[in-house]
């Protein structure tokens, strides 16, 4: 059975329903027979390659909300992460482009390495403040989770994987999606959010037992 993640890795929200998910799939009596497929969302597709802007004056002026709200979201998020045992640093955070690293994540994919890459780069963005905007420290953090630094280099010059970026963000929109993160289980059910873990429990059970060659044949829309 095949679970899609649609996600944006400047996106808490998607670090969180990431973790969360991870923590229901332990409980599924049939983890080892999923896999996982992490798939590109961009929240800000129109943002010059190369350069960082500040995240609170880009977000609040997006949304059209005051920097106190958007600090008020932050301290939420960062005690929502903590109990799945995230560590969340906002302070002076900056934001970007996120295309090269949606590429990178795509070879880690390639190389059976795809969780690992996608896990370090959200890591290193929202714990550790390193830049996911520039080649170099793209190119580093690809090493610590195991890519090649050549083949990574390569893969940033010749452009490579840019059509599965863009196939992944149309189906995302097929699938009516406009926000991350957005599962997919078994081309069932959607989920959209970070969800309690019980809500994912429930819907890897639900979609086992309807699955064609595990349960009933009972299918059912995504919703």
């Amino acid at each position: 059975m095949e679970i899609q993640i649609w996600s944006d890795v400047v996106c808490p929200w998607c670090y969180l329903g990431k973790r969360r998910f991870e923590h229901a799939l332990a409980d599924f009596d049939h983890r080892d027979q999923v896999r996982v497929v992490h798939r590109a969302f961009q929240l800000d597709p129109t943002a010059p390659q190369g350069e960082t802007f500040d995240q609170v004056e880009q977000i609040t002026k997006k949304h059209g909300i005051s920097v106190q709200q958007f600090k008020a979201q932050q301290a939420k998020v960062v005690e929502l992460g903590r109990v799945e045992g995230l560590e969340y640093n906002f302070d002076g955070g900056r934001a970007g482009n996120t295309f090269d690293a949606h590429r990178l994540i795509r070879l880690g994919l390639e190389r059976g390495l795809q969780d690992v890459v996608i896990e370090r780069f959200f890591r290193a963005h929202f714990t550790e403040q390193r830049s996911l905007f520039d080649v170099d420290s793209l190119v580093a953090l690809s090493v610590e989770a195991g890519l090649d630094a050549d083949e990574a280099r390569k893969v940033l010059a010749e452009q490579a994987y840019t059509q599965a970026i863009k196939d992944d963000v149309q189906q995302a929109q097929e699938y009516g999606a406009n926000g991350v993160p957005f599962f997919v289980i078994d081309d069932r059910y959607g989920i959209s959010g970070a969800q309690p873990r019980r809500t994912f429990v429930d819907a890897l059970s639900r979609a086992w037992a309807e699955h064609p060659t595990t349960g009933a044949e009972t299918p059912a829309n995504a919703s």
